[in-house]
């Protein structure tokens, strides 16, 4: 007996070896991600796989949410992938307020610190308007409900406590985020996404997307 599993060893350590090696480099480097739904729209659409960069804020130690060196805070405008506790899954959404910010929403018209977002190039489609929104440096494109008075259209003012965040979906009307779980604390984000790895279309037999490949988000 100790002898065969001796020889499968010898035989199968290199792929061992190398599975052990892809799995701690997916949980403390860097990881992909399957976006099955379409609350980040129009930014990341349904099919997309999203690059995370587990390296962006912290060194953490493989398959934990121990920090062993912090490289950097999330900045306002980044899009985060993190482990929700509250949700009891990984959710991907925008950084929109900071520790110690305060921040409300009337009709989806964001107010962070008593300033007004931006919103230009607004379009109108059949079913949603997609506008601008800018603040500070950040810049991204949101996609709005033409029906009005969603529940999540308003909330605050809040304030965001230290060591916690406010995130939100680009898709405002259709986005289960800081409105509905509460604040993001600092050690369940584990990483950003600024680019697609590639996207499959599943409304037409999971044909992949080509243009979305390696697209800056």
């Amino acid at each position: 007996m100790k002898r065969g599993l001796l020889k499968a060893w010898r035989e199968y350590r290199g792929f061992a070896v190398f599975i052990v090696s892809m799995l701690i480099f997916r949980s403390a480097l860097a990881d992909w991600n399957v976006v099955p739904t379409g609350s980040m729209k129009p930014t990341i659409i349904e099919g997309d796989r999203i690059f995370v960069n587990k390296l962006a804020y912290d060194f953490k130690v493989p398959f934990t949410h121990i920090a062993l060196y912090k490289f950097a805070d999330p900045r306002r405008g980044d899009i985060v992938v993190f482990e929700s506790k509250a949700a009891n899954t990984r959710l991907v959404k925008r950084m929109i307020g900071l520790p110690g910010d305060t921040v409300e929403m009337r009709d989806n018209r964001l107010t962070i610190n008593g300033i007004e977002a931006r919103y230009s190039n607004i379009e109108n489609a059949a079913d949603s308007i997609f506008a601008i929104e800018s603040y500070g440096g950040m810049s991204h494109r949101i996609e709005l409900a033409r029906t009005r008075g969603s529940r999540l259209s308003t909330f605050g003012p809040v304030t965001v406590p230290k060591e916690h965040y406010l995130v939100l979906g680009d898709n405002r009307d259709n986005s289960a985020d800081s409105r509905v779980y509460g604040f993001i604390p600092r050690d369940e984000i584990v990483g950003n996404a600024r680019t697609t790895v590639l996207s499959l279309d599943y409304d037409h037999y999971y044909i992949p997307r080509v243009a979305r490949f390696f697209h800056t988000l």
